[in-house]
């Protein structure tokens, strides 16, 4: 086994024994009805002997019904423990379906913002459910077939012994040949069905990343790339698809034919026995029970392997994620970060992409608290890297960030999120309800300080005329809004956290002027006695910033208030300043 499937048994493994009881009442309720199904055609076997061999018909009949009798209690007892294993498996799977579905979801959103950027989202969900569906079907195998298939072979095997030792043996030699080789060959299709499942992700996830770009599709007239594209996706699954499902067909073949042997071959056997007396017509009932038993249980061996590894191996690619350690992660002993005055002290700090590309260098810088800052510069300057530094979505490389002489690294990201509000560019709003949306920002607020901060956003007048008002479900990621609706669903958002540090990241880009302007005062009380710090391209928005800094290649290039850098001659924020508000530059 390779090393992930290895740590998928383990995964799955530590999940049964939590519910060990109820997988040993599986375990044996299923082991001990396959022996009673193996016992009772040795009854029949004894009332066929019975009709066969006495001419006393009212005396044999007395004898048949006793033997009747117990076939009948024999059966009721087989119901009544698999009526047992049912329900036992009914608790212990949808149990650990839940338990393993919170396990994945817990540990995904541990990841850090880079690896979501990393994958696709169709992807991870398809991960998730296989994942689930995987421990599913692997334990519904073991239950009600492997199980059943060892117990039953290997009675079967040792009530023929009674009966004749070589027949015995020819079942245990031909038994030992079938499941041998169904082994090989599912191990050796192992590879192929990890390869489809491959091909499946890739075309899952060029679905998804389709339809979520199905406008961009649509305006750049993407229609004939995308069939294209997809096409090849999906020709590259059909074809490694088909060949896995090809090499099972041809197996299937080989069944088919070692079936027809130990049934020619057994009974052939058996009718040179008889000749010699030593079988009875009740022996060839049980022998034909038992082939027809023996072929039914290792013809599904086959099948049990194959769903076995497959099912390990749709499972692989959640596992990988489950033992990736998270790339952002609270130190031992972290504290809960305390906010009580908001200064914020960039030291040192410098951050590399991938190692490979220096995005900030050597940032020094302290802002009081109250302070308002303001950071500005061309597009790729570092501007909101420092943002998400400061929210802690990726590690510096050297340096450090405090807030109030607390290093943010050695608290809990918890609490340095729970004293940190965002008002992003773009929001991404939940597929739930505007009061659900806005309430985020602090759950324990009631409906009347939901309207309140809604009010103060200026976001209540268009959510009021809504057709269930708060009631109404905004769409997959707020589509159903306007980006400056929810830009300002966003600001009421942060208006309901109150955290004493806020980050305005191009928090007005999407509204209009005359949206902008009615906002700017909800902005204003938003961001009275807090440290605010913003991001912004229009400097109309950032005039009133105590202290504007400026970008530029990773390094802090100019700083000021708005007078002192729009007339500092050459400066880049003069350059800017010129642009937005007075024109071209010659």
């Amino acid at each position: 086994m390779k090393i992930n499937t290895l740590k998928t048994v383990g995964f799955y493994g530590r999940q049964a024994w939590r519910h060990r009881w109820f997988a040993l009442m599986m375990i044996l309720s299923s082991a001990l009805s396959s022996i009673i199904s193996v016992l009772t055609p040795l009854y029949f076997k004894n009332l066929f002997n019975l009709i066969a061999n006495n001419a006393d018909k009212i005396q044999a009949s007395e004898t048949a019904f006793q033997i009747l009798t117990t076939i009948v209690f024999l059966s009721l007892a087989s119901w009544v423990l698999w009526r047992i294993n049912a329900f036992s498996a009914n608790y212990f799977e949808a149990k650990s379906l839940a338990d393993l579905s919170n396990q994945c979801f817990q540990y995904l959103h541990h990841h850090s913002p880079s690896f979501f950027n990393d994958n696709f989202v169709g992807s991870l969900v398809k991960r998730v459910s296989w994942f689930t569906r995987g421990f599913e079907t692997i334990t519904d195998r073991i239950i009600f077939n492997l199980i059943p298939l060892v117990v039953s072979v290997v009675s079967i095997i040792v009530v023929l012994l009674g009966v004749k030792p070589l027949l015995a043996l020819l079942v245990f030699v031909w038994v030992i040949i079938f499941l041998s080789v169904s082994y090989a060959v599912t191990k050796y299709k192992l590879k192929y069905d990890i390869a489809r499942n491959e091909a499946e992700s890739a075309t899952t996830a060029h679905l998804a990343d389709s339809a979520t770009n199905h406008l961009n599709v649509k305006l750049f007239n993407g229609y004939d790339q995308e069939v294209a594209n997809f096409g090849a996706s999906n020709q590259d699954l059909y074809k490694k698809r088909k060949l896995a499902w090809d090499i099972w067909a041809i197996f299937e073949s080989f069944q088919m034919l070692l079936s027809i042997v130990l049934e020619v071959g057994i009974f052939y056997v058996a009718i040179m026995l008889w000749r010699k007396g030593i079988l009875t017509v009740g022996d060839f009932a049980l022998i034909q029970v038992y082939i027809v038993v023996i072929l039914n249980q290792v013809w599904d061996f086959g099948r049990i392997i194959r769903q076995f590894y497959e099912s390990l191996s749709d499972a692989e690619e959640m596992t990988e994620i489950l033992t990736t350690p998270h790339e952002i992660v609270d130190v031992p002993g972290a504290k809960e970060l305390v906010v009580k005055k908001g200064q914020i002290i960039f030291k040192n700090v410098v951050f590399n992409y991938h190692a490979t590309r220096t995005v900030l260098n050597k940032i020094n810088l302290t802002i009081a608290s109250g302070e308002k800052i303001a950071f500005i510069g061309p597009s790729g300057a570092g501007k909101s890297t420092l943002i998400k530094l400061l929210f802690r979505m990726h590690d510096l490389t050297a340096g450090t960030i405090s807030i109030d002489s607390q290093n943010i690294a050695k608290v809990t990201q918890e609490s340095l999120w729970h004293n940190v509000s965002l008002v992003p560019q773009d929001p991404i709003l939940f597929h739930r309800s505007l009061m659900e949306n806005i309430r985020y920002g602090l759950p324990s607020a009631t409906d009347e300080q939901v309207i309140e901060a809604s009010k103060k956003a200026r976001c209540h007048d268009f959510i009021s005329q809504q057709e269930k008002g708060y009631d109404t479900f905004v769409g997959e990621r707020g589509i159903k809004l306007s980006g400056g609706e929810r830009q300002r669903v966003a600001i009421a958002r942060a208006i309901l956290r109150n955290a004493p540090i806020l980050v305005l990241d191009e928090a007005t880009s999407s509204l209009d002027s005359e949206s902008e302007h009615l906002i700017q005062e909800a902005l204003e009380e938003l961001m009275a006695d807090k440290t605010v710090l913003m991001v912004a391209h229009r400097l109309s928005t950032i005039r009133r910033a105590d202290r504007i800094i400026v970008i530029e290649s990773g390094q802090i290039a100019e700083e000021g208030n708005h007078d002192e850098l729009a007339n500092t001659e050459g400066g880049i924020y003069a350059k800017l300043w010129q642009l937005q508000a007075g024109g071209f530059v010659q």
